[in-house]
């Protein structure tokens, strides 16, 4: 069931919640805006303070659960499917984990139905369990002796606000602020983005959208159009922030039954 483009998403939605990393600004100027090198504050609900406070409130986080809602949008063949489950993230010490667990599954018009598929991230492999076809297969998405936040794994494919310095985004993309005329107290902002001609991302995207919980700090949906037309939606929903998950919570074992994991080496960076 699961595509490239699926696993791209999911690593994604792993960087954006492995935010221990100083990238949308200069540490030292996140952290201490009385240094020399500090820049000048950014008017309130602007692109650049929208970004800085995601920077910020991500920087902070050590614990996150929700629920999930993944959806798939082929317009071309008129087809949509579905998947809803639980997000886990957690830091321990240096190290950060994520585990998705998908649920449900709906396809068109069809009754949602079970479809139970898991993933798991330890820093260097994302694990990818499949109840149906009872299949096990295992990304490796940095080199073993170098745990990776996953936001260094999934920038080369997939932008993520709040951890791209912001005058890459700019380099990279048309930012804009989208006014929320049918909202009179609108609790979101949202960010769009539309890829440049010279952009790196230009075979992959023709915009993405992000809406910010003003509240949270945090994205809650977010909409990436790819150049093949296809739409891919993450909602998500029901936050627990900084609730503390206990470790056990991302550890599994391959159930009885399946065969031996497939294995998908690390792809080197061409030099």
């Amino acid at each position: 069931m699961a595509n490239s483009k699926m696993i791209l998403i999911i690593i994604a939605v792993i960087g954006l919640f492995a935010g221990n990393s100083c990238l949308a600004e200069d540490c030292t100027t996140a952290a201490d805006p009385n240094t020399v090198n500090a820049r000048p504050a950014a008017p309130p609900n602007t692109v650049d303070a929208i970004l800085k406070k995601i920077s910020d409130k991500t920087l902070q986080l050590n614990y996150y659960q929700g629920q999930i809602e993944y959806k798939f949008i082929q317009p071309l063949l008129e087809s949509e499917a579905v998947r809803k489950g639980t997000l886990y993230y957690a830091k321990f010490g240096k190290k950060s984990k994520l585990r998705i667990n998908f649920a449900t599954l709906k396809q068109d018009d069809e009754k949602e139905e079970k479809y139970r598929e898991e993933y798991i991230f330890d820093g260097v492999w994302l694990t990818q369990i499949n109840y149906q076809i009872k299949s096990v297969r295992k990304y490796q998405l940095t080199e073993p002796n170098k745990p990776a936040d996953a936001f260094d794994v999934a920038s080369d494919t997939i932008p993520l606000i709040g951890f791209t310095k912001i005058d890459n985004l700019k380099k990279q993309f048309e930012i804009s602020l989208v006014d929320q005329k049918n909202s009179k107290l609108p609790t979101f902002f949202q960010l769009h983005l539309k890829v440049k001609p010279n952009s790196t991302y230009k075979d992959d995207y023709v915009s993405l959208d992000f809406w910010i919980d003003k509240k949270l700090s945090l994205p809650t949906k977010i909409v990436a159009v790819s150049t093949e037309e296809d739409i891919y939606e993450i909602k998500f929903l029901q936050s627990k922030i900084d609730e503390k998950i206990n470790e056990k919570t991302f550890d599994f074992k391959i159930p009885n039954g399946f065969g031996e994991p497939e294995i998908v080496p690390l792809k080197k960076k061409k030099k």
